[in-house]
């Protein structure tokens, strides 16, 4: 048996038991070995599901697939009573819940509730500025003109709902953001910022900045990691060339600063003591970003063995020093993912994220299942 296949047996046992676990509540992140667990009100809750479908999908086992119709049903009610969706993590949430259950089953009731979510989404595209803002309420005076690298994340719902529906809104919106993306948030060395701001009232460029990396102008290693695959995933929909050059510029950036055991801390310039956090969530996204990436790049490409030496030392690292692969009773498949180092939450814990990219790039690499970023 495989490494491969090892680690994704552990991990479906260990969601079998969560299923019983959890119950009607969504894994988010840990403290001592236990997943702090909420009512579907998180950004991260969307990550559960996904984890539910991948599971069903890999065994055709009905328990997971209940479980996880259990977990649309949740969205559907979120959504009808708009609770917790003013942000844009609409994608992160809808995607991986209901725009999986259509995948899978083309169940016409599960597209419909991804298409009304696409239109939340869209609340947040902001015409005078031309970008989707991050958070907060239209005209927050710290938030109205700020956009984030993780939207990129959340394109591909308004990609999709175009190809569903032939509103070309949907797809404008997505490719504007993403060229602005491209354009503010990666920087010419191949690094990026976390965040950008513009004048709410005309699109003007103001500045980079953070939130959760170690400074404004430092390049946080998630950051730097949802810019991977989401050019990867943008030029999946539009086969823009610059987006999948985008894609790899920032997946060489990453790789060429792994440390010695290939698995990133939580930013590339925080300064690296025996105490710096590491951010295996980071390297699980990256991984399962660079499958996306090669998917998309000939067998004679220049850059090829380069991201494939990359992904294999990455994941070999993941399950080999930082999946609880041999530990029955843990709840979570990656330890040593952060949240926010910088403000203090969930510094060195289980990323309920970090489990879903580390089982998508699992299942992608050793039985060709694709995580639900677009249609198959």
């Amino acid at each position: 048996m495989s490494l491969w296949q090892q680690a994704i047996d552990d991990a479906i046992q260990k969601t079998r038991v969560n299923i019983e676990r959890f119950g009607d509540l969504f894994p988010h992140v840990s403290e001592n070995g236990k997943y702090h667990l909420n009512p579907n009100t998180d950004w991260t809750v969307g990550f559960w599901s996904g984890i539910l479908w991948l599971s069903y999908e890999y065994t055709k086992d009905e328990t997971f697939k209940k479980a996880a119709e259990k977990t649309v049903a949740s969205f559907r009610n979120r959504l009808d009573n708009l609770t917790e969706l003013d942000h844009h993590d609409i994608g992160f949430l809808y995607s991986l819940s209901s725009k999986a259950q259509w995948i899978i089953e083309s169940d016409e009731a599960a597209k419909q509730l991804t298409l009304e979510a696409a239109d939340v989404l869209m609340k947040r595209w902001r015409p005078k500025g031309q970008y989707i803002q991050a958070w907060g309420p239209e005209g927050h005076p710290d938030n109205g003109g700020r956009i984030i690298i993780d939207c990129l994340m959340n394109l591909p719902l308004l990609y999709w709902a175009y190809e569903h529906t032939g509103n070309e809104a949907y797809r404008d919106a997505a490719v504007i953001h993403a060229d602005k993306s491209r354009r503010f948030l990666v920087r010419g060395d191949d690094s990026s910022y976390h965040t950008f701001y513009f004048d709410p009232e005309n699109g003007e460029a103001l500045r980079g900045g953070t939130a959760q990396g170690y400074m404004d102008g430092s390049t946080w290693t998630r950051g730097q990691a949802w810019g991977v695959y989401g050019f990867a995933l943008s030029y999946r929909y539009t086969n823009n060339p610059l987006y999948l050059e985008t894609s790899k510029r920032l997946a060489r950036y990453f790789l060429e600063r792994l440390p010695e055991d290939d698995v990133v801390y939580w930013d590339f310039d925080a300064p690296i003591t025996p105490d710096t956090k590491r951010d295996s969530s980071a390297s699980a996204i990256t991984a399962s970003g660079l499958l996306e990436l090669l998917s998309h790049l000939d067998a004679g490409d220049s850059d090829r063995a380069f991201f494939e030496d990359g992904l294999q030392r990455t994941m070999t690292s993941l399950v080999g020093n930082y999946s609880t692969l041999g530990q029955p009773e843990a709840e979570g498949f990656l330890e040593h993912g952060s949240y926010s180092v910088r403000g203090g939450a969930a510094p060195d814990d289980y990323m309920i994220w970090g489990d879903y990219f580390y089982l998508e790039a699992l299942l992608r690499l050793e039985k060709g299942i694709r995580g639900y970023w677009y249609d198959r």
